[in-house]
C-alpha cells in the first residue's frame, strides 16, 4: 500500500464491508425465520423472537447509519499523516458534519474535508486542512526570520497579522514566493486551506499547475462545492476524545 499524502484523510468506513454486513444480517434473519431447528421446544421458539427481534433492530440501524446518515449527515475518518499537527495527530478517528455547509458557507478557522483539486497531485483523494481565506480575502505569507527584531511572520489575512496558537510551527516560507507580489485573492466560491503542520503539508501555498509554456502557475484555491463536511469530534483514541476547534 503507497503511504498517503500529507492532509490525506480515508474514510473510516468501506463501503463493501458495510454491504457485506447488511447482506450477512439478511441471510441470518432468513435461516432464523425458517430454520426447523425453533421448533424443537417453546424454548427455542420463543429465543428465535428474540433473535428475530434484534437482527431486525440490527437491519434498521444499520440501514439508517450507512444508507442515511453516512451519506447526508455525518460520517468517521481517520487521520493517516501528521500534517494537521497538533490539532489532528496521526491515528485520530474523527466525526465529520456533512450537513452543516447546506446553511452556511466555510469559514476562515474552520477544519474541513474536501475533494482534493487536480493541483494538489492527488486528484480525487479526501483531503483535511484549516480554512484560512474564503471569497474577497486577500492572503499572505510572511516567513519566519530568526534574526528578526520583531515577529512579523505569519499569515496576514486582509492586511492584518492572524493570531494561530494552534500551528506546529512557524512557517518557514514566504507565500506568495516573490515577496514583491500582491497578496493572493481569494475568488469567489472558493476557499484556501492550510495544514496545521504548515511546514510540512501538501496544502494551497504548494499547489501549483504547469502552464503550454512549461512554466508553474499557482492553483492554490478550492471550490466550495468540493468541501465535504467540517470537522467536529475526535472519537478515537479514547485519551484523545475532544470537540474539534
Amino acid at each position: 500500500m503507497h503511504e498517503p499524502p500529507p492532509g490525506a484523510v480515508l474514510a473510516f468506513d468501506n463501503p463493501w464491508h458495510i454491504t457485506a454486513l447488511i447482506a450477512l444480517a439478511v441471510v441470518l434473519r432468513l435461516w432464523c425465520a425458517h430454520s426447523r431447528l425453533f421448533v424443537l421446544s417453546v424454548s427455542l421458539r420463543n429465543a428465535r423472537g428474540a433473535v428475530l427481534e434484534f437482527i431486525d433492530s440490527a437491519l434498521i440501524a444499520l440501514l439508517l447509519v450507512f444508507c442515511i446518515l453516512r451519506p447526508f449527515v455525518v460520517q468517521a475518518f481517520y487521520i493517516p499523516s501528521g500534517s494537521m499537527e497538533w490539532t489532528l495527530q496521526e491515528n485520530d478517528r474523527i466525526l465529520v458534519n456533512k450537513f452543516v455547509y447546506h446553511f452556511r458557507r466555510p469559514e476562515p478557522g474552520d477544519i474541513v474535508v474536501f475533494k482534493a483539486p487536480p493541483a494538489a497531485n492527488h486528484f480525487g483523494l479526501d483531503f483535511i486542512k484549516r480554512v484560512v481565506g474564503v471569497s474577497g480575502d486577500e492572503l499572505r505569507v510572511v516567513a519566519y526570520d530568526p534574526f528578526a527584531g520583531t515577529h512579523s511572520d505569519g499569515l496576514y489575512r486582509n492586511g492584518q497579522l492572524v493570531d494561530e496558537p494552534y500551528i506546529k510551527e512557524r512557517p518557514m516560507y514566504n507565500w506568495p514566493e516573490d515577496t514583491s507580489a500582491s497578496p493572493v485573492e481569494v475568488p469567489q466560491n472558493h476557499i484556501v486551506v492550510f495544514g496545521d503542520n504548515r511546514n510540512d503539508s501538501n496544502d494551497s501555498h504548494r499547489w501549483h499547475t504547469m502552464t503550454p509554456l512549461r512554466t508553474q502557475e499557482a492553483r492554490p484555491f478550492v471550490p466550495q462545492e468540493d468541501v465535504l463536511g467540517k470537522a467536529m469530534v475526535i472519537f478515537w483514541p479514547l485519551n484523545r476524545i475532544r470537540v474539534v476547534h
